[in-house]
């Protein structure tokens, strides 16, 4: 069969501040193309990051196209599609890994059924679990009723309950089905034509299920192929648990129903949807915040409890408690403690004694301090104080060793262990990495090296052959694969093979400083980097909302003295509130045209360096990544410290 395409697949990945991501899929993708004649399209939506940078230095030859807005997922497709000259157009998710021979596959498969108009392949998520959204249903208003209470998901197998995900579809059969996944969608180009491109109006979301649905009103057939498998490293782009997704989701819902289905079945189907939203919305955030609260809530009834017990054993020796102490002190006494031990991080997990132990020192020095400044009236016992002190203290022992042993892994309340590593790559490649765990991690145990061949190195513990038995036999804890060294087809089959209830996988790009991997279908793809973490850290992160919050409170009360200080009085006074509000932080990065992939940061009104001279992106970049690493309170205490008069930058 003859073609009028100059080339067999035209490749459209659509990126959003994915940038690592993007480029382990671009690596993949550039070996898949080896023995098909194809063109890319990297579709940028106006990243932050430095992924129009990183696709202009890497991979040149493919096509950019480099948005100054994000314009959602149909549209930026489209962009590309308009002028892609492939007889196949394969949509691609930037989190995602391609086999080796993954196109070569689908497209002879594609050429032997010319009334296939799409094609999906076997996903599986970051730890080589089969993703279910792989092959679908039709949401029809009983699917989407089946689905939305949980029906799919108790009877996944059934026929009629589990519609939505097919689930009475062996996931390793090829099978017509209805819908395709977005992430991985190959469709015939002059299908396309025929049926029209991604609607528009779906700004994410919902755009795969109208496509695909139109493809077989036009007469065509889709097909769910397992006989390739790709990684997609689901939830990178947007987190699948929030919920701002669950309105989005379902919002396209609607906009597919009231397009597709009779008056009546729309009607049907809007109303299970936005039943769906409030439900599924409310539910969202009741369990966010009972998640957060609930411990601190029960310890807090508890502690209050133990010290009105305490009270009533006090008065056997004939100590009163006035009123007062009972209404307002022990909730004031138990309130300090719990607040305490919050700051000095003793919620975090794994549970640290030290964080307690510092917590209700401080809590009690402090309510040692204000009863001193009480009128003698209300001085009735020191003694109290440091006996609640010291109950406190059993209490969180007791109550987070029952926890430990009663709930296991979420609860733990030991360190964790130091970490076993295998890296799976030549000599050089396993010492880079190395390299780079031992930047990122304070606790290593053992490191082991695999040689990628099935020959033994005198280097190395065994040969990838022997990969599931090397990390049975010395307890690894994780993988790392080169992707130097080792091909895409033999990592996914490795992923699928090894018990991923215990290991966690990575990917190591040559000549990146990044290992890219994720830890659960529900998880966004976890990332290694040189470790700029730092300022990412939870306490860092509440410590320097607490600094900024701090210095905005105390700026505008002493903005009548502090005004006099400054040219700019109104950008003085909009930072400061700016501070106040969160909207601003006092110590941000410097702006830069070409800036790496740093944990994101509000617009700082300082900069993070003492030097006020002009330098270089590159200078600038390297300012910026040590502010990251090295960040401490500290820090911004010291740079507040000298450059204080330099508030009402606007920079």
């Amino acid at each position: 069969m003859t073609s009028n395409y100059p080339y067999k697949i035209s490749v459209v990945i659509v990126n959003y501040n994915v940038a690592y991501f993007l480029e382990q899929c671009l690596n993949s993708v550039k070996k898949a193309l080896q023995n098909v004649s194809g063109e890319v399209f990297v579709v940028d939506n106006n990243s932050i990051d430095n992924s129009v940078e990183m696709v202009k230095a890497k991979f040149p030859e493919y096509h950019l196209i480099a948005n100054k807005d994000n314009r959602g997922f149909s549209k930026a497709n489209n962009q590309a599609i308009e002028i892609a000259k492939g007889e196949y157009i394969l949509l691609l998710n930037p989190d995602t890994v391609v086999e080796e021979d993954t196109f070569e596959k689908v497209i002879q498969f594609m050429d032997q059924q010319p009334k296939a108009g799409g094609l999906g392949v076997r996903m599986l998520d970051g730890k080589g679990k089969f993703l279910p959204e792989s092959k679908r249903g039709l949401p029809t208003p009983m699917v989407a009723f089946y689905k939305i209470f949980g029906l799919s998901r108790l009877f996944p197998k059934s026929k009629k309950f589990g519609q939505y995900h097919l689930g009475y579809l062996s996931e390793f059969e090829t099978n017509e089905v209805e819908i395709l996944s977005g992430a991985f969608m190959l469709m015939r180009h002059d299908v396309l034509k025929e049926v029209g491109l991604l609607d528009e109006t779906f700004f994410m979301y919902g755009e795969d299920i109208d496509l695909s649905y139109r493809i077989i009103k036009g007469g065509y057939k889709n097909y769910y192929f397992p006989e390739t498998r790709i990684i997609h490293y689901k939830g990178e782009s947007t987190k699948k648990s929030s919920v701002n997704y669950v309105f989005v989701f379902y919002q396209a819902m609607v906009i597919f129903a009231e397009k597709h289905f009779s008056q009546r079945n729309a009607k049907l189907f809007s109303f299970l949807i936005n039943f769906a939203i409030y439900l599924r919305a409310g539910l969202a955030i009741l369990a966010r915040f009972f998640k957060k609260a609930i411990l601190p809530i029960a310890d807090f009834t508890l502690i209050l409890g133990g010290l009105y017990a305490i009270t009533h054993r006090w008065e056997l020796f004939n100590i009163e408690f006035p009123n007062a102490v009972l209404k307002i002190a022990l909730p004031f006494y138990t309130i300090t403690w719990l607040l305490s031990i919050y700051f000095q991080n003793g919620y975090l997990r794994p549970f640290k004694l030290f964080s307690v132990i510092k917590g209700l020192l401080w809590g009690t020095l402090f309510i040692l301090v204000v009863y001193a400044l009480l009128p003698k009236d209300y001085q009735f016992s020191r003694l109290f104080i440091v006996t609640g002190a010291v109950f406190s203290f059993i209490y969180f022992i007791t109550s987070r060793l029952f926890m430990h042993f009663a709930f296991g892994k979420s609860y733990k309340i030991f360190n964790k262990k130091d970490k076993r590593f295998a890296i799976v790559g030549s000599l050089d490649e396993a010492e880079r990495v190395f390299d780079i765990l031992k930047q990122t991690f304070t606790k290593i145990d053992e490191v082991f090296y695999v040689s990628p061949s099935d020959t033994k190195e005198n280097w190395s513990v065994g040969k990838i052959s022997q990969l599931d038995q090397i990390a049975y036999i010395y307890k690894v804890d994780e993988i790392v694969f080169c992707a130097k060294n080792i091909d895409s087809q033999s990592i996914i089959q490795w992923m699928s093979i090894i018990d991923s209830t215990r290991i966690d996988f990575k990917i190591a790009q040559p000549d990146s400083l990044y290992l890219i991997g994720s830890n659960s279908i529900d998880t966004a793809g976890d990332l290694y980097l040189i470790n700029i973490n730092a300022i990412s850290k939870p306490e860092n992160i509440r410590n320097k909302r607490l600094l900024d919050l701090f210095v905005g409170i105390i700026g505008f009360l002493l903005s009548p003295l502090l005004i006099w200080f400054y040219n700019n009085k109104k950008q003085y006074f909009i930072n400061v509130l700016s501070l106040i509000i969160g909207k601003k932080t006092c110590i941000g990065y410097l702006h830069t045209t070409k800036q790496i992939n740093l944990p994101k940061l509000k617009k700082g009104v300082l900069p993070p360096t003492l030097n006020d001279k002009k330098i270089t992106d590159n200078q600038i970049d390297k300012v910026n990544l040590l502010y990251a690493r090295d960040y401490s309170v500290k820090k911004d205490l010291h740079i507040l410290s000298k450059m204080w008069k330099k508030m009402d930058n606007s920079y």
